[in-house]
């Protein structure tokens, strides 16, 4: 059994052995029988959103791969295999592609087939365009652009270059070199030739507020007519170089036509009326006298919330200021009402008449400037102060500047022939001084400055109460020099006799000069200034600092050479008659040199400006004035300032706004001429006095 199955298994081999011999295959006819490439194209297929994506897809017979140029430069291709594509993007243009076939027997064949591709214009463009002031920002939207070019309308040149290039989602930012109307053209792109434009025309301007005048180029001076009114910005008919607004109120307009300044949001601001400041003030140019201009304000938001007022004009063909009080409004309107937010207004010419022509310009449109009432000290100086004065007796008062100072004004009383030896000046209105004069039973002086031509002449002042002049007291100083000026010390606890006595009961708030009084008037000149109460000294140490008293002690620390002490007033003129000044004399020492004193309490820094009299012996010299804690030097604030006069009396002012009023502050530290060491000698000595606080 076992030689068979050997037997068998041998054979077996043998016969796969015998099957599996080499064929040789070299018959090839198949291949001459495969067709050589033929009618070769292609199939272009333009993404319609225009990016220039272009899908090519090469067809043919007998072709096994193909070869694509795509003609937009150079020799270069790619191999696209039978039955598939290629993609590829192209620039907005006309373009010859090359189809290359390749069959399997070696052979090709080719074509050449145009292409255009055409971008479509841009659809849906919505620009977005705003404005602040001089500026604006445009942004836009729009389909199948590739990017925005915007003009902005104040180009110069016929065919600019595009202000700003943006992209959606972008915006482009531009200012104006003025207000005005501008037309702002927005372009969008295609990617080619097709473009969409788009444009809107805008205003551009600050808004207006107050004051308004109409000749500054930055504001958009916008106005909206009713009633048939028309109005416009012309030239002042009486000045070609000022720009103003004409209104005209023609025969089709109604009685109640008007114009409304600025746009419909009104100024830019609220108008500031309070219960003291409730006046405005407009410059008016009428074609009549007796015509009602009325003036109303109102919420921008709500116009239920308003006020008006009217004024009547006084003058034909010629400017005029109208001025309108809000706390005297129109009959039938509503009154005044601090606390609603006015910011529009809007002015009726000729109100309550037909339109019948008439034309009228306005200007300068404002808060009225307040006045005050004259208060002490009377300076001549303050602004927007009352400083009318009432002569009486045949005095002439007029305002001048002061004869040794151009840049300080003063009265000037000239007492002419004929005028009565009572002849005098009241200070101020009858209304006299905004607060009464602070008497008392014991202590009741006040100061005047004046530049008398002669000394000997007697001058009086008297004080009463302005609603009774039988309510007075009066008393009188003598001039000491010619031609200079002096101040002079008033005190009504010695009254001229014969006239009544002080009492502090009484309310004092009116004064009266009286120059050269008891002799008649032979045109003799003064000028006067300066008029102030003068404060009590002080019973104790402390601020004013006066250096009057003979009770307390002026005690002061010297350091490093400089040496204190409290003398007769060398020089008793001009802003500084006190009989008793402080001296200071740097010797030979430290740089800084000086002293200090310790006040009872203190400083009360409720008012910081403080001001010294100081007589230098040199103009230009630094004094420093410092104060400083009681137990610790390094909590401390100075100032220093420089002398200007030689030899003669001024104040300086020292500002103190910025000390910490949270520290308290005991010592006043004095250093004049700091960071020059002194010899002792007249040129470093000094006197200064009436140390006080504004």
């Amino acid at each position: 059994m076992n030689a068979i199955k050997y037997f068998l298994s041998i054979t077996l081999i043998l016969a796969v052995i015998t099957g599996c011999k080499k064929e040789k295959f070299d018959d090839v006819s198949f291949v001459n029988n495969v067709s050589d490439p033929a009618k070769i194209s292609v199939l272009f297929d333009i993404t319609q959103d225009n990016t220039g994506l272009v899908t090519i897809t090469p067809n043919g017979e007998g072709a096994s791969t193909y070869d694509v140029y795509y003609g937009d430069g150079g020799e270069t291709f790619v191999k696209v295999a039978a039955g598939q594509n290629i993609q590829h993007k192209y620039a907005e243009g006309v373009y010859t592609v090359k189809i290359v076939g390749h069959g399997i027997s070696g052979k090709t064949a080719e074509i050449t087939q145009p292409l255009t591709v055409s971008f479509k214009a841009p659809a849906n463009l919505k620009p977005t365009i705003t404005t602040n002031g001089l500026v604006v920002t445009v942004g836009a939207t729009a389909d199948y652009e590739t990017m925005f070019h915007v003009y902005y309308g104040d180009e110069t040149t016929a065919n600019p270059e595009p202000y700003d290039t943006f992209l959606q989602e972008q915006t482009a930012t531009h200012s104006y070199a003025k207000a005005g109307t501008y037309k702002v053209r927005v372009v969008a792109l295609s990617g080619g030739a097709a473009t969409t434009t788009a444009e809107q025309t805008i205003k551009v301007g600050k808004q207006i507020d107050l004051p308004l005048a109409f000749d500054d180029p930055n504001f958009d001076y916008t106005t909206s007519d009713f009633g048939n009114n028309q109005s416009e910005l012309a030239i002042d008919p009486k000045n070609n170089s000022n720009k103003v607004l004409k209104v005209t109120k023609p025969a089709s307009a109604e009685v109640w036509a008007g114009t409304t300044l600025g746009t419909a949001t009104g100024f830019a601001n609220k108008v500031p009326v309070s219960a003291l400041n409730n006046k405005m003030t407009m410059r008016v140019y009428s074609p009549a006298a007796g015509l009602t201009v009325k003036l109303k304000l109102e919420d921008h938001t709500n116009d239920q919330k308003s006020v008006e007022t009217d004024a009547k004009t006084t003058v034909a063909n010629a400017w005029e200021t109208l001025t309108f009080d809000f706390n005297n409004p129109s009959p039938t309107t509503k009154p005044l009402d601090v606390s609603t937010t006015y910011d529009k207004a809007s002015v009726f010419f000729d109100f309550g008449t037909p339109g019948s022509g008439k034309v009228f310009y306005m200007d300068d449109l404002q808060m009225a400037i307040q006045i005050a009432q004259i208060s002490l000290p009377v300076t001549f100086d303050a602004p927007n102060t009352n400083y009318t004065v009432t002569d009486f007796g045949n005095n002439i008062t007029v305002d001048a500047n002061d004869p040794t100072d151009a840049s300080n004004k003063v009265k000037k009383t000239t007492k002419p022939n004929g005028a009565e030896t009572w002849a005098g000046t009241t200070i101020g209105t009858p209304a006299g001084f905004s607060a009464k004069i602070p008497v008392t039973a014991s202590y009741a002086k006040m100061s005047m400055r004046v530049y008398s031509p002669a000394a000997g002449l007697h001058i009086r002042l008297k004080i009463e109460d302005h609603t009774n002049g039988n309510i007075s007291v009066e008393t009188e100083a003598i001039t000491t020099v010619a031609n200079a000026w002096e101040t002079l010390t008033f005190d009504f606890t010695a009254p001229v006799a014969g006239t009544p006595a002080l009492n502090a009961a009484n309310t004092y708030d009116k004064a009266s000069v009286f120059f050269d009084f008891g002799t008649s008037g032979n045109g003799k000149v003064f000028y006067w200034d300066d008029v102030k109460f003068v404060p009590q000294p002080s019973a104790i140490l402390g601020i004013p600092l006066d250096f009057q008293s003979s009770t307390l002690n002026y005690a002061f620390t010297d350091f490093e050479g400089g040496v204190v002490t409290v003398v007769n007033n060398p020089s008793a003129t001009g802003i500084n008659t006190s009989s008793k000044v402080a001296k200071m004399v740097k010797n030979a020492g430290a740089t800084y040199g000086g002293s200090y004193i310790t006040l009872a309490g203190p400083i009360d820094f409720t008012k910081k400006i403080l001001k010294m009299k100081v007589y230098s012996p040199r103009a230009g010299t630094k004094v420093l004035l410092k104060v400083e804690n009681l137990t610790n030097g390094g909590i401390s604030f100075e100032k220093e300032v420089t002398t200007t006069k030689v030899n003669e009396w001024e104040e300086l002012t020292f500002d103190y706004s910025a000390i910490n009023t949270a520290n308290t502050y005991q010592k006043v530290v004095l250093i004049f001429d700091n960071g020059t060491a002194g010899n002792g000698s007249a040129n470093f000595t000094w006197y200064f006095d009436d140390i006080t606080l504004n």
